[in-house]
């Protein structure tokens, strides 16, 4: 049997989070815009955000969270800590959530 070689994977200066955060400091975005710019998956997001908010700290940035909002009633989730969107609106139990977008802010 001959042996294969195992593939030579594309050489990236950057680390995922560091792309992420080339992302988050152009502009608003959610997590799916986020998930298509990087190439992850979209529910893996929110994990590597959280420890982008740590890292941000350190460097004296933050990560600002622009709220989700419910498009049936208009409530906003202003006091929500998670980072993933609600799955459903606690006035009016609807399902129809605007996504939370996130960016840097120094």
């Amino acid at each position: 049997m001959d042996a294969k070689e195992p593939p030579i994977p594309d050489q990236r200066s950057d680390t995922l989070r560091q792309r992420i955060i080339t992302v988050l400091k152009q502009g608003p975005v959610s997590t799916r815009e986020i998930s298509e710019q990087v190439g992850i998956a979209e529910h893996d997001v929110p994990g590597h955000l959280e420890h982008i908010r740590q890292s941000l700290q350190h460097q004296g940035t933050t990560l600002v969270v622009l709220p989700a909002e419910c498009r049936k009633c208009g409530f906003v989730f202003s006091k929500r800590q998670r980072l993933t969107k609600p799955g459903r609106c606690p006035l009016c139990r609807g399902e129809s959530i605007l996504r939370p977008r996130y960016h840097c802010q120094p």
